[in-house]
């Protein structure tokens, strides 16, 4: 790749595994989901429940008139996957103590925090766009079972930015950046974002890791076959 300043990298099938996702950081959610009984006064999960009957209010005209029944539709969106940003920032609550307590160890693939440190080394800056909140993106790459890959990331964007499929969204991270759109490559598996990224001019290469099957302009199965010129 020529002339990349900024890498912009997803998460699931790009730095970390899916079945990580799937099989750890979800099932403990749903396994811990009624804690939030006990955490719903705190700031960021009492705006994440407004968010929720805003929502539904909304989008089904319902009023959600209980906390149980914030937390009951939480469950559902979760087992559906929904891509909300209530539902991220709670699991982010959830997650964050089950990350402190070493109930779970984020995943990274094994050549990631060596690809990390030698971009950081030529020169390179990096950075986060994750359909996950900003606060259990810092939480996976905290508390990795490689160590703390905080150190060689500087931003961290979630879906507050917009929608992973818009190419609006992918302008808005360049301005925040500070990076004409050329200079950034976009890491992703995910087509739909490749190309939404693509139309706003980013550089874009799609990691298929196992189980993901190449169909984009570039692509690589692991960091170890990025090239920067």
């Amino acid at each position: 790749m020529k002339d990349v300043r900024f890498v912009l990298m997803d998460i699931e099938g790009t730095t970390t595994s899916i079945s990580f996702v799937y099989e750890v950081l979800f099932p403990y959610f749903l396994n811990n989901i009624q804690r939030l009984e006990r955490v719903k006064n705190i700031k960021q999960v009492r705006q994440a429940f407004d968010q929720v009957k805003e929502i539904v209010k909304n989008e089904e005209n319902l009023e959600l008139n209980s906390d149980q029944e914030i937390i009951n539709k939480l469950l559902v969106w979760s087992k559906e996957d929904k891509k909300v940003t209530p539902l991220k920032t709670v699991q982010g609550v959830l997650w964050q103590s089950g990350y402190k307590n070493g109930e779970i160890v984020g995943h990274v693939y094994p050549e990631v925090p060596s690809k990390f440190m030698e971009w950081k080394n030529k020169g390179l800056r990096m950075g986060i766009f994750s359909s996950g909140s900003v606060a259990a993106q810092k939480l996976l790459f905290g508390y990795t079972s490689l160590g703390d890959l905080n150190r060689y990331l500087e931003y961290y964007f979630d879906t507050n930015t917009g929608s992973k499929q818009d190419k609006r969204t992918y302008i808005e991270i360049s301005r925040k950046i500070n990076f004409e759109p050329h200079y950034i490559l976009f890491l992703s598996d995910s087509i739909p974002e490749l190309q939404a990224a693509e139309k706003a001019g980013f550089q874009t290469i799609q990691l298929t890791r196992l189980g993901t099957e190449p169909n984009w302009i570039v692509t690589a199965n692991d960091f170890n076959e990025i090239f920067f010129e």
